[in-house]
């Protein structure tokens, strides 16, 4: 914890008359509610993922696309505990007046399971059109999904942060 009011500090109490306190409080809360979107996405990525070795179609399945569907299985996994790992903190510190550690990695988290969630739903995109589509044809759409994530997640974000630092 600061004891001395940093820049953000002195702005956000001008701007908005919140505490350091209540501003971490805060942006715990837009975090949760954040994740609360990414979850629910991951979530349902899962539950297809995980019926997918269970149909008869997967039988056919190349090596590739078996090695596909594991990576995106895995990925999706690995996603989803990020993107639970905020509640979990919390759960673990609570009570300890750890509010600002919590807000940085919870913040951490979210970045790093959103750019797992995007490589998780890139691969599954992949997996199911190489086989509705063919590699050569589903290679190039997985790859534009994956440009379109990359833009509008992080390059887009990125561009207005450092715009508006000038």
């Amino acid at each position: 914890m600061h004891p001395h009011p940093d820049e953000h500090d002195r702005w956000n109490y001008a701007v908005r008359g919140e505490s350091r306190i209540q501003r971490l409080d805060r942006n715990y809360g837009e975090i949760l509610q954040e994740l609360r979107v990414a979850q629910t996405g991951v979530q349902l990525l899962l539950a297809f993922l995980l019926t997918v070795a269970f149909t008869p179609r997967f039988a056919s399945f190349t090596l590739f696309q078996r090695d596909i569907y594991v990576a995106s299985l895995v990925l999706g996994a690995a996603a989803n505990a990020l993107l639970i790992a905020p509640a979990a903190f919390h759960r673990v510190v609570f009570g300890q007046r750890l509010k600002e550690k919590l807000v940085r990695y919870s913040n951490r988290f979210a970045l790093c399971g959103l750019a797992l969630l995007m490589l998780a739903l890139t691969s599954a995109l992949l997996l199911i059109l190489t086989v509705v589509l063919g590699m050569n044809a589903g290679s190039w759409l997985a790859g534009g999904a994956l440009a379109w994530f990359v833009f509008f997640w992080y390059l887009l974000p990125l561009w207005h942060r450092v715009r508006s630092r000038r």
